[in-house]
């Protein structure tokens, strides 16, 4: 005999409370049963009417207001015989397909020559994940990364909390540095915060390099493709690997600590970023060059430029960049030789 299919939950509160009314009284009136358990007729009858499709009550076929329950692990094999069959044939299936992936890969591994060459092209986005899913499951010591941006999709960051999880559960140490943007965006407030419970380290600086992951020091690196596709480029030399996770160690150091339950220290990030942008002005380069560098939006941008522009009084750009030479000191500015492109 097969089993009913039901929604989720098979029985509700008020099932479980009227199976015991049932038990008790030994009948089934449900007027009588509604007033006792304090709910409404159409509930019991909603729930009385699960009961009798679990096969947990049986009604008398002659007279409806003569019920019995009967005992749960008489009918329960005849529910969940089928799923166990169900769930082990998709166990099997699941096995075999992980099987002949396995060998799938190891022929795509072997024409891209092998993951052990020390210098990887990978073109696709579908491949980066493949790859970087990867060399997470095969870390062991530490996961640092770059993260440039400052809005992170809510569904990236989700995805991002579980892949974190399996991480730090396995004393993985990981370190990221972001944008000071970052700070601002609600649904990395709430990634940083989930993911810091866990265990993981995050600081954030008004300029990132570029985007960067690093497995276990000098193992394995992934850098952006030249032309900012979707692809990566994976990198093995150790000697270069090593060579960038000194430069990240170098930005860690000067990072600010993200500390998402305690934005006190808002106000000095976001001066930061102002003073940063007057920097950049100064040094004539372009709205998209400057969002690009501070993990902003291009709209975002230009309304912080034209708010430092109405501070200092000035009608053009031009302008600006004559009155930021003269005002130096009170921005708090240095050399910004080296930053032109």
């Amino acid at each position: 005999m097969s089993a009913e299919t039901f929604d989720d939950p098979l029985l509700d509160e008020y099932a479980i409370e009227l199976y015991g009314w049932i038990l008790d009284h030994r009948h089934a009136n449900l007027d009588s049963a509604a007033r006792d358990l304090g709910i409404s007729r159409q509930r019991v009858n909603t729930a009385f009417d699960q009961l009798v499709r679990l096969r947990v009550v049986r009604v008398d076929s002659e007279n409806r207001l003569m019920a019995w329950v009967v005992d749960p692990d008489a009918v329960a094999a005849l529910h969940t015989r089928p799923l166990h069959d169900t769930i082990r044939r998709e166990q099997i299936q699941l096995d075999r397909l992980l099987h002949d992936f396995s060998l799938l890969r190891n022929r795509f591994v072997q024409a891209r020559g092998g993951e052990s060459s020390a210098v990887q092209v990978i073109p696709s986005l579908a491949e980066v994940r493949a790859a970087l899913n990867r060399a997470a499951a095969e870390c062991s010591d530490e996961m640092v990364t770059m993260q440039p941006g400052g809005n992170r999709l809510p569904e990236a960051l989700e995805e991002a909390v579980a892949r974190d999880h399996a991480l730090l559960s396995r004393g993985v140490r990981m370190r990221t540095v972001y944008h000071h943007t970052s700070r601002f965006n609600g649904p990395s407030q709430v990634y940083a915060a989930r993911a810091s419970a866990l265990g993981a380290e995050y600081r954030t600086v008004h300029e990132v390099v570029g985007r960067m992951i690093i497995f276990d020091h000098h193992r394995l690196a992934f850098i952006p493709v030249r032309d900012d596709g979707h692809g990566a480029v994976a990198i093995r030399e150790a000697s270069v690997v090593a060579f960038l996770h000194q430069l990240f160690e170098h930005v860690w150091a000067h990072a600010t600590p993200f500390h998402p339950a305690a934005p006190e220290n808002l106000e000095e990030v976001a001066r930061e970023v102002d003073q940063t942008i007057v920097r950049l002005l100064a040094a004539g380069l372009k709205d998209e060059t400057i969002a690009r560098r501070l993990g902003m939006s291009l709209r975002t941008t230009r309304r912080h430029i034209a708010d430092i522009m109405k501070l200092l009084g000035a009608e053009s750009r031009f302008q600006a960049g004559v009155l930021i030479a003269r005002a130096q000191g009170w921005w708090g500015l240095g050399d910004t030789a080296g930053l032109s492109e």
